[in-house]
């Protein structure tokens, strides 16, 4: 693929300063021109390209298939979550019971993928709110955290995203989120530090307030200051 030479110059100056320009995922107004299928045609010419570009035999047995297998991967499944269609829909029901504390569910299972640098991130997420009239299915939670984690990311990015989205569904600012992530950017390359972790929070509505903060971290048993 030919780079023009101002974006090339806009790279070079970025460099590693990862700067993230928007709450929204930065996609192309042609992001879905092509099919699935065609995506993973071209994708998988690339793939090929990049690996006999290093020097490796694609005849062989064991790597002739990993092209397609990349592919398939990329499109329809660690990066699915950059589809509209795919993203769940978080059925609301009414606050019968009129549980008025809050919910938490803590310790979701986060598997993304690092923008920067395309190696995983892996971690929790912890999510609360409070209700102001309806309530969430549990398992949707856990639902729109893969969905929005299943795309290129960064993990501020990613947190914002998922208390916007719970925000909207549940008709409330009083959505709080928590991840902490391991970047496999940091802990299998450069520094190669493979102990440090990442946390990232985002506090709506209520949760601005230092009790309920308190409070929600309390919950999750997460010793940070925010």
């Amino acid at each position: 693929m030919k780079i023009d030479k101002a974006l090339e110059e806009e790279i070079q100056a970025i460099g590693d300063d990862h700067i993230m320009t928007s709450y929204d995922t930065p996609l192309r107004k042609d992001a879905f021109d092509l099919s699935d299928k065609e995506k993973i045609v071209s994708i998988k010419k690339d793939v090929a390209h990049i690996m006999q570009t290093l020097g490796l035999d694609m005849t062989d047995d064991s790597l002739k298939g990993t092209p397609n297998r990349v592919a398939k991967m990329f499109v329809e499944e660690i990066f699915g979550g950059l589809r509209p269609d795919k993203k769940p829909k978080a059925s609301t029901f009414e606050n019968k019971y009129k549980y008025n504390e809050m919910l938490v569910e803590k310790n979701i299972t986060v598997y993304s993928t690092c923008e920067h640098h395309l190696l995983p991130i892996v971690g929790r997420a912890h999510i609360g709110y409070i209700s102001k009239g309806t309530v969430v299915g549990l398992s949707k939670m856990n639902r729109v955290v893969d969905y929005f984690a299943k795309r290129p990311q960064v993990q501020e990015r990613l947190t914002i995203q998922i208390v916007r989205e719970l925000q909207k569904v549940l008709g409330t600012e009083d959505v709080a989120c928590v991840i902490d992530a391991k970047h496999l950017c940091v802990n299998s390359r450069g520094i190669r530090d493979i102990e440090s972790s990442t946390v990232t929070a985002e506090f709506g509505g209520k949760f601005k307030n230092e009790k309920t903060r308190l409070e929600f971290l309390d919950y999750i048993k997460l010793d940070t200051k925010f």
